[in-house]
């Protein structure tokens, strides 16, 4: 202080024809403070000096600096400190002359809770002293602590004088969980604590310091290596103040003889007495501080130093700024000018809270609407030796003057030593995270890091670990097992790369094949009785049906789409009815057969060859009209099917108009109902007229066929569906195929001398019967 006000003298520049004073208490002991109080308020010392005291610097403490302020604040005397860092001190109603160039604790807490939250410890513990500095650090990392999810699984506070609070504290960091443990005391409490601490062993923990005491290597021993090894915490920057080096060093007991302190700190390094005595060596005042290894000594960088220069320079240019005139009125307030024999401390706190300046290191200094400056804090690290001294490194930085996400950095290619004497990160949580796949639950009756996991339901997924909620997949996604991403549905449809399509589809090539070479034996024996017996143009167009009967079901095979689902069952009802058809003019031909043969009967004049073509095709006509219908009003689809299968999409077509389908199938059923009832009726025509039995068979089994592909059709899910369907094409045609056919081309084949007009005549009764 002593330093900064004399420079300050020096300038030119700052306050010129001024020059500041200054009045120096013992900060101990609560007489020199209220004595501190009372002179800074009535403006008379003890010795007489009536100098009006323009502003307070200090104190370190937060208490004692909050008790003082209650005495300045009504006279407005501006209190700036450089070391009480209590955010109580931020509230302006309260202390509405409080300033301070040291950040406030919020600050501190605020880097604390990104450095838990940074290495994921969000399970820690807290030690702490009884008092205003400790409490409201602890109360504030609390509440910060719960907004970022840092939980606090014990407060314990130390109390020196009394031992049960060691054994307590010792037995909490056993039994407890969390590794990392915040230590919220003073350094001379941290000093009482380590000392107490240091012989139980506590071992596997990460302590993390506050601003108080992190930085004083003098707390460092081989006893107390298990505990500091590995600290971290947050500390007052670095900086380096031209000078101040030199002066400390230059220091004399005789700059300032009527200084006990001064003697005492002399007498205290150099081991020596200013009174004479036999046992020690008298101090001459000569003595090199040079020489002398102490934290005293260390003027490389300041720390702390540098918040009382920064307090000084503000009280400097506060007055600078107070005794500017421009055009009689203060350029910053535009009030009337004042001279230096005018100035009061009211006017200076009115100042104070426009500064803006940087000092002669280079540091800015300016306060926002609650006396706060900018907080810029190093993140150190302990590093200790065998030998129990320490290397205190900084590895990172914590600055409120960047955005948000950018404030707390750890720099690049940093080695930190972990605490517990791990060679990496200390774990401590109190439930591992969530993994993607599980959703997070809260217990009420428990603090919010100690959650649940849970399995995400069926068809919903969590991709974020520690996911509040599980989301639904959209219609054509399902989970994978991990339930952590959204998959593609397989499809599934009846396709020609899978047995049972290839199965279907060699079966219905295997039918076009018999029918085909059916109608080439037909073809090559036409001229033949029991060719030209059976009516050889409905046959050749019944074999060319059953052809397309066999194609068709070829359709309802591989990928549906627009155009294939309105020709499979378009082609299929269409071709049906044809096959049916034909086989329904057969078995008219029988009976028109069997009665032109009685006397007199002139029957199949009325339906001859015309009438039979005519027939089918009017039977036919009905089917395609039913079908143009069908595709005109409501045609089927292609359809993706999600309800039979959650985890696949079955491909299939969509019906459209369910009243054309069942109409299509209404159609052929009862067709094939009028043939196998005629067909009955003529069963016991005589033998040469035996292909009513055969058509009566065919019937019986293609009706059994589809009377039962009902209930197997609407059952059967998915591909089964389209399998069902074409096993019921495909059976009802190699009925048709082998009961009226296959007799035939076996008598053609293997029993040519059956097929005579004499064999066929001679089976037929007598005219009169």
């Amino acid at each position: 202080m002593i330093f900064t006000v004399e420079e300050i003298n020096r300038n030119t520049e700052l306050l010129p024809g001024v020059s500041l004073g200054y009045r120096v208490y013992n900060g101990c002991g609560s007489e020199n403070l209220v004595r501190a109080a009372i002179e800074a308020v009535t403006g008379e010392d003890s010795k007489g000096c009536s100098d009006p005291i323009q502003a307070l610097i200090g104190h370190s403490s937060s208490g004692v600096s909050q008790d003082m302020n209650l005495i300045l604040s009504p006279l407005f005397i501006p209190q700036v400190s450089h070391l009480s860092t209590c955010s109580c001190l931020s509230n302006k109603r309260l202390y509405p002359t409080f300033f301070r160039t040291v950040p406030s604790d919020h600050f501190q807490i605020l880097g604390l809770v990104q450095l838990m939250k940074h290495f994921d410890w969000l399970w820690v513990g807290i030690i702490h002293s009884d008092g205003l500095y400790s409490n409201e650090g602890v109360a504030k990392f609390n509440m910060e602590g719960k907004k970022e999810g840092v939980c606090v699984e014990y407060t314990l506070p130390y109390n020196a004088a009394k031992q049960f609070t060691v054994n307590t504290i010792v037995n909490t960091l056993r039994e407890c969980s969390s590794k990392v443990v915040v230590l919220f005391m003073s350094f001379y409490e941290t000093k009482s604590f380590l000392s107490d601490i240091e012989k139980y062993n506590i071992t596997g923990k990460q302590w993390i310091g506050s601003e108080a005491w992190i930085t004083e290597g003098s707390l460092a021993s081989v006893g107390r290596r298990s505990v500091l090894q590995g600290a971290m915490g947050f500390a007052l920057p670095l900086a380096y103040i031209p000078g101040l080096g030199e002066y400390l060093l230059s220091l004399k007991p005789t700059d300032e003889p009527q200084s006990t302190i001064i003697k005492a700190f002399w007498e205290n390094f150099f081991d020596c007495s200013f009174s004479p005595s036999n046992t020690t060596t008298v101090c001459t005042g000569a003595e090199d501080l040079r020489t002398v290894s102490s934290a005293y000594t260390a003027i490389t960088q300041f720390r702390a130093e540098n918040n009382v220069y920064k307090a000084v320079y503000l009280v400097a240019y506060s007055l600078h700024a107070l005794l500017q005139c421009k055009n009689g009125s203060n350029p910053t307030t535009g009030k009337p000018c004042v001279n230096k024999n005018e100035v009061r401390p009211k006017l200076v706190l009115e100042h104070i809270k426009y500064v803006n300046f940087t000092t002669q290191n280079g540091a800015k200094v300016s306060f926002d609407e609650n006396g706060e400056s900018i907080a810029q804090y190093d993140l150190v690290n302990w590093q200790m030796k065998e030998d129990g001294s320490v290397e205190i490194v900084n590895v990172g930085q914590y600055d409120t003057s960047y955005l948000d996400g950018k404030k707390f950095k750890i720099k690049d290619n940093t080695n930190i030593v972990w605490g517990g004497d791990s060679d990496k990160v200390v774990r401590s949580v109190c439930t591992e995270p969530c993994p993607p796949g599980t959703r997070k639950a809260i217990n009420k009756l428990k603090l919010v890091c100690c959650f649940e996991c849970f399995q995400c339901p069926e068809g919903t997924i969590s991709n974020q670990t520690n996911s509040p909620d599980c989301l639904i997949c959209p219609p054509e996604f399902w989970p994978n097992e991990k339930k952590d991403k959204c998959l593609l549905k397989k499809t599934e449809y009846l396709s020609y790369e899978e047995i049972m399509g290839i199965l279907l589809a060699v079966f219905g090539c295997l039918g076009v094949f018999l029918s085909l070479l059916t109608s080439i034996i037909f073809f090559t024996h036409n001229e033949t009785p029991i060719v030209k017996a059976n009516n050889s143009e409905l046959s050749f167009l019944l074999l060319f049906s059953l052809k397309l009967c066999f194609l068709c079901s070829l359709t309802f095979i591989g990928r549906p789409t627009q155009w294939s689902c309105m020709l499979r069952h378009t082609a299929f009802g269409i071709t049906f009815v044809l096959c049916i058809s034909c086989v329904l003019g057969k078995t008219l031909v029988v009976l028109m057969a069997f009665r032109a043969s009685l006397p007199g009967s002139n029957v199949m004049k009325w339906f001859g060859p015309a009438q039979q073509r005519l027939s089918v095709l009017c039977f036919t006509l009905i089917q395609v009209i039913i079908c143009i219908l069908w595709l005109t009003i409501n045609p089927p689809f292609p359809y993706k099917n999600m309800k039979h299968y959650k985890e696949k999409i079955i491909l299939e077509c969509a019906l459209g108009s369910v009243v054309g389908f069942w109409a299509v199938l209404g159609y052929i059923g009862f067709l094939a109902f009028l043939c196998f009832i005629l067909a009955f009726l003529a069963r016991k025509l005589p033998d040469s007229f035996n292909e009513a039995k055969l058509i009566t068979f065919s019937m019986l089994i293609f009706c059994a066929v589809w009377i039962t592909f009902i209930p197997a059709y609407v059952s059967s899910p998915g591909k089964f569906t389209v399998a069902v369907e074409i096993f019921a094409i495909l059976a009802s045609s190699f009925g048709l195929l082998g009961c009226i056919f296959f007799p035939k081309c076996y008598v053609i084949i293997f029993r040519p001398e059956q097929n005579s007009k004499k064999h066929l005549m001679g089976k037929i009764p007598p005219r009169s019967l």
